[in-house]
Order: C-alpha cells, then structure tokens, then sequence
C-alpha cells in the first residue's frame, strides 16, 4: 500500500512538472497577430509554474508566472510584417505555434450583414463571391478566425469554438464576405499580412454587445426598452459575454461593423447606444483612439418603401460619427434592395469600408474618400442649394448614378430629394448639378418659398446620387422638425 501511495505521489509529481500547456482558441497555428507593437499571449498550466515563450521574429524570450488558477499572461514585442515565424512556448512540456504571421488585426461584427458568408445565404446570393472564392489561393496572407455563436449570461474567458484559417476554396466560402472583401482590399493595398476576426450573429440587437453597466450608465434612453430584448440574440450582455469579452486581450488595429437593422424601432435610442458600445470596446481594448467604421443600413421596405424609420436610423449612424472621433460611416444608399434584407453587393461594402481604413489609418491617397454628406444649405430664387463634405472638384464630383436614365430631354435624372415649405409638407423635387462648385440646387412648382430638403430620407427610395468613382451620398434632411409617427412606421 505504501509503495502505491509513493508511486501515485510521483506521478502527481511528475504531472506537475510536466502539465499540459492550455490555449485559448485565438492562440494558435496560422494566427496573425498585429504588427510593430506590444501583444498579448495567455492560457494556463499549472498553478504558479513558470512560463517561457520565445518568438522566432526577434529570437526574444519573455517569461511569466501562472496564478494560483494556472492562467498566465505575457506580453511580447512585435516588429515588420512578414513571416511565417514560430512561437515556443514551455513550462517544462514544450509546445510550438507554427506559420505566424505579422501584420494588420481588424474584429469585425455585427448581425446578419456582417455574417453572410461569401457563398450568400439560401435563396440570397453574393454577386461575384464564387470569382472571389476561386481567387481565394491568391491571398494566402489573409488569415480568418469566425467565433462560434455563443449567448450566455456570464462573462466568458475563451471563444467556445474557431480557429485560425488560410484564405482557400473552403474557408473563404463560408466567411463573412464584407470582412473578407474589406481584408482582401486591404491586403492588396498594404501588401502585407491582414488577420480577421468575425464575430456576428443575425438579428441581433447592439444591446446584446453591451455589458450591462454600459446600458445603465447611457444616458437618455428608455432602460426599460433597452433590457426588454428577448431571444439569445437580443438580451443584454449575452453576446457580450460570450463574444466579446474572450477577444480583448488580442490586440487589434480597429473594428468593422455592420449593424443596427434589429434596433430600427428603437431608432430614437440607437445614437447614445452606439456611443456607449464604442466608448466600451476601446476601453476594453485600451486604446481610445481605436479606429471604428460602421455600414450604413442598406435600404429596404420593411414595414412600406416610404416610411421614415430606416431613414432615422441611419441618421442616428451618421450622428454618431459626427460625434465620436476616430470613426466612419461606409455609404450603402445605392446598393439596397426593397425585398431583400441582405443585398449582394458585399464586395462594395467591404471595399468602401477599406477605403476608410487606407486613407484614414494608413495614410494612403489617390483612393475614394468617404461617403459625401451634407454640409449646408443656401436658398436661390429658384429653390434650395445644397453644399456637400467630402467631395471635390476632381477625382469625387458628384453626377447622378450612370444606371439611372435619362429624362425626356435627355438629362439624366437626379432622384431621392423632397422639399418643403414652412407649413412642413414635402414633395418630390427637381434637382440639378452645379458641376463646377459640386452643388446641387432643389427646387419644386408646388413650393414657391422652400426651407427645408430630404434626400433618401425613406426605408427604401431611387435616391441616385454618386461620386464619380462610384461613392453614394449619404440619406440626410436638413430640417430637425418632430416625424408624426404615422409617417415613421405602418399604423398597426
């Protein structure tokens, strides 16, 4: 009896020293890890037992200590983009990550937009996702990790299933294609490594993103509407937990997102709901200046094409990016689709969202510039003249869309914009291009003394207005008049 109890003593022994090194699933093989700063590297062994991780890009050794639960944290330097290199890791027991690579890190989020995958949802294709998947081989040097769904009501410390993929036929098919189309861009611009993290579930709402205390603490909302959401994909804090907090310790340049469509009928409440959610991942992150670039909501029927309340939505995006520095908006007016919720021009999405990113974070030029957005207003003898940010006398004039059509005077027609007088009643407008000043004057006969214009201010319009490199102008009004509610939403 007393040998087994001394034989089982040397094992447990034994077993201690030579513990088994435990990882969490966004530190592995094929994983990039972001460029020319200090990351993060962390999991567990045994408890307080000494870690060593060595990295082959700058052959440095980096120690750390587990805690009394076995976790363990390091920090490491990294340098140039490039590799593949390796990381060694030991604590006695050796364990090597292979094909790392250094480069550029983006998570990316939100519901359904953002999780359609490039071969398209049933019934919904992505127009050209099979030539991008064929061409997936190309880009070996995009990295994909997808988070698995997982809504629970305690924080997590890992993702509860992914792992990193190679851009290929088979990953590619099923990643998120606005992420994949935005990291492709950005690859082919940087020509350097570009690491994506998609972490998305459809339908839900920007309160299931949110930590609790975040909600409360956001003033000016409805706490009661904000706490009402029901469904794993609604509740407060659920996706928070279980797909957020087990990603903050990765360090990454910024974030994608595309999201708001399941809070349109609490769109008065979306605006400082969104600045909180920013104001916590950065914080989360450590990094107030972390870049955030948001799609604007696609148009679409919903409850009838001229109802407001997507309009109002996408007013509250663009406010936020008013209001929130270090943040942008990619146009989507002229991409929407009256029946389909998820339209298949990914591929413009996701490279409008790059052109953020290289102008803004990689200081790259001779590229679009973002969505041109209202500026002011001046009243003519004929109507209304409207100035525009973002826009210049070049390479991003402003014509109308080249799909659509001409007038029977062989002008091509200008669509998407009403006016209205002091009594607050708006009709369709006539509008023409100033070219030479990027101006648009508005003008109706059945409003002789106007004071007000919308422009693809509707859940879905022929709004027409683009750059000439093809960057739609973003919905706006220029009056800050109260909405009857019979016009925001169909009367039930």
């Amino acid at each position: 009896m007393k040998k087994l109890m001394l034989l089982f003593a040397c094992l447990l022994a034994v077993s201690s020293v030579f513990a088994k090194i435990e990882l969490p699933l966004l530190v592995g093989d094929h994983m990039v890890l972001q460029r020319n700063t200090e990351v993060k590297l962390w999991g567990s062994t045994t408890l307080k037992k000494d870690v060593t991780i060595t990295t082959s890009w700058n052959n440095q050794t980096y120690k750390a200590k587990s805690d009394k639960d076995g976790n363990w944290i390091a920090t490491v330097s990294t340098g140039d983009a490039g590799g593949p290199y390796t990381i060694t890791i030991s604590d006695g027991e050796e364990l090597v990550l292979r094909d790392i690579l250094l480069g550029e890190v983006w998570i990316c989020s939100g519901q359904s937009n953002m999780e359609f995958p490039m071969c398209g949802f049933i019934n919904q294709p992505n127009k050209g996702g099979l030539e991008a998947i064929l061409e997936a081989p190309k880009y070996p040097n995009i990295r994909m990790f997808t988070v698995q769904r997982n809504s629970v009501d305690e924080p997590q410390t890992d993702c509860k299933g992914g792992k990193w993929l190679v851009s290929n036929y088979e990953s590619v098919s099923s990643f998120s294609a606005v992420a994949y189309y935005f990291g492709r861009v950005l690859n082919q611009a940087l020509d350097i490594p570009i690491g994506l993290i998609t972490t998305n579930w459809g339908g839900s709402k920007i309160e299931a993103w949110m930590s609790e205390e975040s909600i409360k603490n956001t003033a000016g909302i409805r706490q009661d509407l904000a706490f009402s959401g029901k469904g794993d994909e609604s509740k407060p804090a659920r996706l928070f937990n279980g797909m957020v907090l087990p990603l903050i310790n990765y360090t990454a340049k910024g974030f994608i997102w595309y999201q708001g469509e399941s809070n349109r009928e609490a769109y008065f409440d979306y605006k400082e709901l969104h600045k909180s959610m920013i104001s916590l991942w950065r914080k989360l992150w450590g990094d107030e200046k972390m870049p955030f670039y948001m799609v604007q909501l696609a148009p679409f029927n919903y409850d009838g094409p001229n109802y407001r309340s997507l309009a109002l939505t996408i007013e509250a995006q663009t406010q936020v990016v008013s209001e929130v520095p270090y943040t942008g908006i990619a146009g989507s007016t002229d991409i929407g689709h009256p029946t389909n919720i998820h339209p298949p021009f990914k591929e413009e999405v996701g490279q409008r969202l790059a052109f953020l990113a290289l102008s803004r974070d990689y200081n790259i030029s001779g590229l679009p510039l973002g969505s041109p957005t209202y500026k002011s207003m001046e009243k003519t003898e004929k109507g209304i003249l409207l100035s525009f940010n973002n826009v210049s006398t070049s390479g991003d004039a402003m014509e109308p869309n080249s799909l659509a059509g001409f007038t029977d005077t062989g002008v091509m027609a200008i669509k998407g914009f009403e006016i209205a007088g002091e009594d607050q009643k708006f009709y369709p407008a006539k509008a023409r291009f100033l070219w030479w000043k990027n101006q648009i004057e508005v003008s109706s006969d059945q409003v002789s003394d106007p004071v007000a214009v919308r422009y693809a201010f509707t859940n879905f319009s022929e709004a027409n207005v683009v750059t000439t490199f093809g960057i739609p102008l973003l919905p706006f009004r220029t009056d800050n008049w109260e909405i009857p509610q019979e016009e925001i939403f169909k009367p039930k």
